[in-house]
């Protein structure tokens, strides 16, 4: 049954809505500011709440269900990182407040600082970049600054493997240097033989993302960054999935010289909707006089063994420069201070093993069903190939919008790009065995009916408030209405809830 609009509900003379008395004086509009033919509902306040929480309920997120997109690391963000965020003393802190009045906000901006820099092995690291991109950006200006610095003019290029993270060209452009692109061997490794060719004295550095966005540990690491840095060039490495080696592997110990992290992804964080985004980037001996400043620094030392150091913003001698307004985004870094403070290293540790643990668990339940173009040990994710041969039919997208039949999220879709077909999956370690369990069963069911009933698939997802839509065309003809809210006791029961 679908219940009528709320607009179908509107009678004359009911109120959803009792305003308080002014306590001001009453004043007249300006012209022009309402509008005659707004033609507003007309109904009782318990209409307008059943309206606005049936809408709520169909909004997916990761406290309603399983969330496999990989690349974006959906995971359950623990409540107790919300209330730290919220506290008044720190929510309630003003950008512009003088430095002795923020001392506990500045020692934990200088202490989570310190905690990135150690859990990925390097000498220091700046919190100001507001997302990954910007971080990469960052990155890419120190690398840019440190070869101007000492004369070098001629490092333009930066070698890109074709396995990266899809905003790593457009930030190697942005920071003013051209993107070389380098293909896989077989193995879905960094191609050597292109690498040693490719590498010459323009060479300012290379960006890698470990483990890559096939999921996979370079097994060629350590001849990668010396071919690199036999050449002068720098080693960026794209720390998007370091939800995948804390605790096992410090990049920084093997020769990276700076790398960003996404507190939105290994940190718990929020993600998704647009934000907000934080990308900390973390330098090694080299590159410390160029990190994006301010920082928060130790500006005096205790003068006690009962009294604290007094923290304040320091800038680095040779610093990129400012790159957000005030002190990056501060309640992520609340979030990301509290999450790392629970878990200490030890915790840490253990992410990185059960999200390592969940993918393989995984990949290992699928592989005799689809297609996995590079079948090793993988990292948190795994990529497979969402078409068959001998149902020519189907596609990646028709398998993701039939798992929204079943009140799943799709997988990322189409990318990597050097995949066909790609389905990227990330359960992330905060799932249980029984989702993941539950979600195999979906795959092979759809897997199954895209040979038995390939229309099926096509015609998905049939449970959701809006069908198969023309998404280039919707994204270039906005048509923003109110839609029936459907009655979801109308599913199936093969439609299986992993709630």
């Amino acid at each position: 049954m679908t219940e009528p609009l709320i607009y179908e509900l509107s009678s004359p003379g009911r109120c959803g809505v009792l305003l308080p008395e002014l306590d001001v004086p009453e004043t007249a509009l300006p012209e022009g500011l309402l509008r005659d033919d707004l033609d507003l509902p007309e109904v009782s306040e318990v209409q307008v709440i059943r309206h606005f929480v049936k809408l709520s309920t169909l909004n997916y997120s990761i406290d309603k269900g399983f969330y496999p997109l990989g690349s974006c690391t959906m995971k359950y963000n623990p409540k107790v990182n919300e209330d730290a965020a919220r506290l008044p003393g720190l929510a309630g802190l003003h950008p512009l407040v003088d430095e002795q009045d923020a001392q506990g906000a500045l020692a934990m901006m200088y202490h989570l600082q310190g905690w990135l820099a150690e859990i990925a092995g390097f000498a220091g690291c700046s919190l100001q970049p507001a997302a990954g991109a910007q971080g990469e950006f960052a990155g890419l200006l120190m690398i840019r600054a440190y070869h101007l610095d000492r004369g070098d003019t001629k490092r333009t290029r930066i070698l890109i493997p074709n396995s990266a993270h899809g905003t790593n060209p457009a930030s190697v452009t942005m920071a003013g240097f051209e993107a070389v692109e380098l293909p896989s061997d077989e193995n879905g490794d960094v191609d050597l033989e292109a690498l040693r060719v490719a590498c010459d004295d323009t060479v300012a550095g290379m960006m890698i993302t470990v483990p890559s966005t096939l999921g996979l540990f370079e097994v060629h690491l350590p001849e990668v960054i010396e071919l690199v840095h036999a050449c002068g060039g720098l080693m960026y490495m794209d720390g998007a999935n370091m939800n995948a080696m804390m605790g096992v592997l410090k990049p920084g110990e093997i020769g990276f010289d700076v790398q960003h992290y996404n507190l939105h992804k290994t940190f718990s964080t929020p993600h998704g909707g647009g934000g907000p985004g934080s990308g900390p980037v973390a330098v090694n001996e080299k590159l410390l006089p160029f990190l994006p400043g301010p920082i928060a620094g130790v500006v005096e030392e205790a003068s006690g063994d009962d009294e604290a150091p007094l923290y304040g913003w320091v800038m680095p001698e040779k610093s990129i420069g400012r790159l957000k307004a005030f002190h990056g985004n501060f309640g992520m870094i609340i979030r990301a201070f509290t999450y790392i403070r629970i878990h200490g290293g030890t915790g840490l540790k253990a992410v990185s093993q059960y999200a390592v643990l969940n993918a393989n668990y995984l990949l290992s339940q699928l592989r005799d069903t689809y297609t996995v173009p590079h079948d090793r040990f993988c990292g948190h994710e795994f990529v497979i190939e969402g078409h068959w041969k001998d149902a020519p039919g189907v596609h990646a997208l028709d398998i993701s919008k039939r798992l929204m039949d079943y009140g799943l999220h799709p997988p990322t879709n189409y990318f990597p790009l050097i995949v066909p077909e790609a389905l990227m999956i990330e359960p992330t370690e905060t799932e249980p065995k029984e989702t993941l369990d539950a979600f195999v069963e979906v795959m092979k069911t759809i897997a199954r009916e895209a040979h038995e009933d390939p229309e099926l698939l096509h015609s998905a997802p049939h449970v959701t408030p809006v069908g198969r839509v023309d998404e280039v065309l919707a994204a270039k003809q906005l048509a923003l209405c109110c839609v029936p809210i459907p009655d979801w006791s109308a599913r199936t029961e093969l439609k299986t809830d992993l709630a």
